[in-house]
């Protein structure tokens, strides 16, 4: 599954909260402990490890990809 985000990276926790996994940073420091969680083939160090666009995030049997959220244009 392909998650838009804006910026160039952000932390796991975030996007743990983004995908409506958990709550808050506090769930997210137990969610990473007590689940396998893979960025790029690599186990996550903690909630504060940055994801960035083009990574690829396993949580558990999900599979997640992020990519460039499309710049919202302005009326002029």
């Amino acid at each position: 599954m392909e998650i838009e985000i804006y910026g160039d990276s952000i932390k796991l926790s975030q996007l743990l909260k983004k995908l409506d996994i958990v709550a808050s940073g506090g769930k997210a420091k137990f969610f990473v402990k007590s689940h396998v969680i893979k960025i790029n083939g690599k186990i996550a160090e903690g909630r504060n490890s940055k994801v960035h666009v083009g990574d690829v995030i396993w949580i558990d049997d999900n599979v997640y990809k992020l990519v460039a959220a499309k710049q919202k244009q302005e009326n002029w």
